[in-house]
């Protein structure tokens, strides 16, 4: 135990400090303040959080809080800091850091964060202990979540307990002023994981780890796909600029269109491929190291395979020492895509590794510290209004979200989100717990994980609800496994309607208070289950987390097919037209526009009669579908979508070269009519394509005139109804040109916007604004 001799303090105080404070270097730093100071007391992790028992003066204790916030460790975050009287004589006359203790569980956890710059200069020096020591961490970084199994956070409470220490490194962990103080994945070439290489006959020889770098950098150069263990999975990995080798990673994973992930060395090597602005490197380099969608620069070395049809390119750079190497060694970018079959979880385990990756993967590169947590890398987006998540993994989770004011009711909420971008929620004592992406629930395999992800963080965060809140779709499995929940636990249940949830999900990403005044939310999406038992998905709800009322909604069109119209966008495209023109739309010149003679192949008789007996039709007032629709008549995925949203991201990539000059088709709406219907889009999308306009101008004109079109029905309802916010949520506002393009117009109007940029706007967000509608039903 480290102590240092101080002055008599004045009277004690116990100090109670909430937050991410475990596992980052927080009580050295506070062992470093009040040593300095001269303060006698002590400092431990507790459930809780850090306690802290100082004996000082007034004075003492204003400058050592003043000196905590201002000097608080790079990955810390405070919420809350908490002082009573201790009293009674001081046990002691120096500072010191206790041994931790137990309680109920009421501290947060770090995300992992990406390796520091002190830990990367130490394993590119050669003269360090631990030079291209692959595992090289700190208090400022390295794995967090992704080791952990309980609280508080220790080391034998992680997959490192399998590790002990060496001598070397016990000192620095035992020195306060050392950044490796109770570091708990503390490791070096002498004690800690080793890294080696695998192929079908086995391990392959190499001695030591720059060895085995070298040899996989060497496979990489020469074609092979690679596995390789990460942080929070394995990764597939070959050479960006070998189009073959895509194009066979592509075959092996099943995996026809959807963009593979990229990993440049350096933001130098991304410049040579990608357009960057300082707010999108700032976001690339953060701790947590996200997939940042790029503008793509022509004339580049990546091969097309990677990403078809796109404009952007979601490119990371290394967050592991292991990263770090292995990109030096190879010095250019490679594809770094999750190790698993389409659709399927990403591999964590060696063994099932080796199993489920045999047949897409050459070689393996594996390491033997232990993967407790599944964590997707997470993606963002730099927009206008800031920078956006897409998908919230590792990086994000499970750092706590700041719940608004009135989240303290004693409830402790499970809320299990949507079926697609599957995430759960834990809500209490004022914060929420949004998981990571867990995938969608239709795989059984994710099902296991979601399930199996939901009772550790029940046991990290000691988080037994009493509330468990779902969507009202009785067909999804989230909200199956959730009653089910219900059910076992004694726990309430309540259902909450999809778009409800959306609007709250933005409301809550933003801490509007519980007791607020309603909003306009437009929320736009694919499908979801509404209250008057058709689906919805292009809607103008008024509301706040307690209730809405349905002001206006784009025209429900028929779902041919059900399911089957969200896989295959002609049926969309089919039904739009018929709902528009009528079921004799086609009836028109034999040199009509493509995709009518493509659409007279199609069995349309069929489709007639289940829209007009409504047989596995049910109608959509989709703004997805609508997407989806204006794909198809342009010649994008017209048979098949083989990913969710495929056909309007690569819609979107098509009108981006057009959109800053396009001009909206000239759709007014009808004063006082709560439906937006689309004939006259579909009239003036059809004129333009007779006139053999570019369909990437069409796409773009299309864009223009949704964007104008919902923004005027925003306006419009937001002034009828006294209302001076607007907020934006659903999976289509992921669409930059629509996003961007309202923020500009509702703006312009003079009226406030808030859209998602924490929490994604898609279902991934989902969980968040069930809990919070929870709590405030709940309330007082």
């Amino acid at each position: 135990m480290n102590t240092a001799r101080c002055a008599t303090p004045a009277e004690g105080r116990l100090i109670r400090v909430s937050g991410l404070v475990q596992g980052v270097g927080f009580r050295p730093t506070v062992w470093r303040i009040a040593t300095g100071l001269g303060l006698a007391g002590h400092v431990r992790n507790d459930a809780a959080g850090v306690e802290i028992a100082l004996w000082c003066s007034d004075e003492e204790y204003a400058a050592f809080r003043e000196r905590l916030e201002a000097e608080c460790p790079p990955l810390a975050r405070i919420v809350r800091i908490d002082a009573t009287r201790l009293e009674g004589r001081r046990p002691q006359d120096s500072f010191s850091i206790a041994a931790s203790a137990g309680g109920a569980v009421q501290t947060g956890i770090v995300a992992d964060a990406a390796c520091c710059a002190e830990c990367l200069a130490e394993i590119l020096d050669p003269h360090d202990r631990r030079y291209f020591y692959p595992f090289a961490n700190c208090t400022h970084c390295g794995p967090r979540l992704s080791i952990i199994e309980a609280i508080p956070y220790d080391r034998a409470s992680t997959s490192m307990r399998s590790f002990p220490i060496c001598e070397q490194c016990r000192a620095e962990y035992e020195n306060p002023a050392d950044r490796r103080f109770h570091a708990q994945p503390i490791a070096c070439p002498v004690c800690g994981p080793r890294i080696w290489l695998e192929g079908e006959a086995g391990v392959e020889p190499a001695d030591g780890p720059e060895a085995v770098i070298g040899k996989a950098a060497a496979l990489i150069r020469a074609g092979r796909i690679l596995a390789i263990k990460g942080i929070g999975g394995f990764h597939l990995v070959c050479d960006a600029s070998n189009e073959e080798t895509v194009a066979r990673l592509r075959r092996r994973k099943q995996r026809d269109d959807k963009p593979f992930a990229l990993m440049a060395r350096d933001v130098a090597q991304l410049a040579g491929f990608a357009d960057l602005s300082d707010e999108e490197k700032k976001a690339l380099v953060s701790r947590a190291a996200p997939i940042m969608l790029l503008r793509r620069r022509a004339g580049g070395p990546i091969a097309a395979a990677v990403v078809p049809a796109h404009d952007r390119l979601g490119v990371m750079l290394p967050y592991t020492p292991l990263h770090h190497l292995l990109m030096r060694a190879f010095d250019g970018p490679v594809v770094m895509t999750s190790a698993n079959r389409s659709g399927e979880p990403q591999c964590t385990d060696n063994d099932e590794a080796r199993r489920d990756l045999a047949g897409i993967a050459d070689h393996w590169l594996m390491h033997d510290r232990a993967i407790v947590n599944r964590l997707d890398d997470s993606v963002v987006r730099c927009d206008d209004h800031r920078v956006s998540v897409l998908r919230r993994g590792r990086g994000f989770a499970p750092e706590p979200i700041a719940l608004p004011a009135g989240g303290e009711s004693g409830l402790r909420v499970l809320a299990t989100g949507g079926d697609l971008k599957a995430a759960f929620c834990l809500a209490a004592d004022g914060r929420a717990m949004l998981s990571q992406h867990l995938g969608d629930l239709d795989e059984v395999k994710n099902q296991e994980a979601w399930q199996d992800s939901l009772a550790l963080y029940q046991d990290l965060f000691d988080a037994k609800p009493n509330l468990v809140v779902t969507d009202r779709h009785p067909g999804y499995r989230s909200t199956r496994m959730g009653a089910e929940l219900a059910r076992e636990t004694g726990a309430r249940l309540l259902q909450v309607q999809h778009h409800h949830a959306h609007l709250a999900s933005c409301l809550a990403g933003h801490g509007r208070a519980f007791d607020a005044p309603p909003v306009l939310g437009v929320i736009l999406d694919g499908v979801g289950f509404g209250d008057d038992g058709t689906i919805w998905g292009g809607e103008f709800l008024l509301g706040d987390y307690r209730s809405f009322r349905r002001l206006g909604h784009f025209d429900p069109v028929s779902m041919p097919g059900g399911d089957m119209a969200s896989l295959q966008p002609w049926r969309n495209a089919y039904a739009h037209l018929a709902r528009a023109f009528g079921h004799d739309f086609l009836a028109g010149p034999a040199d009509g526009p493509a995709f009518a003679g493509l659409l007279a192949e199609k069995p349309l008789a069929v489709l007639d009669q289940m829209i007009r007996k409504r047989i596995n039709a049910p109608r959509a007032s989709s703004a997805g579908r609508l997407f989806d629709a204006c794909a198809a008549i342009l010649g994008v995925c017209f048979e098949r979508q083989s990913y969710e949203g495929q056909a309007g991201m690569e819609l979107e990539a098509l009108a981006n070269p057009f959109f800053d000059g396009a001009e909206r088709w000239p759709l007014s709406l009808p004063p006082d009519e709560p439906v937006i219907r689309w004939r006259g889009l579909w009239e003036a999308l059809i004129g333009d394509l007779s006139a053999r306009v570019e369909p990437g101008l069409i796409a773009a004109r299309f864009h223009r005139t949704l964007v104008s079109v919902v923004s005027q029905a925003a306006i419009r309802l937001a002034r009828q109804n006294g209302v001076d916010t607007i907020a934006l949520s659903g999976g289509v506002f992921q669409n930059r040109l629509l996003l961007e393009g309202m923020l500009a117009t509702l703006a312009a109007a003079g009226i406030e916007v808030i859209a998602h940029t924490s929490v994604p706007a898609n279902d991934g967000g989902l969980a968040l604004g069930q809990a919070a509608i929870g709590l405030a039903l709940n309330q007082g």
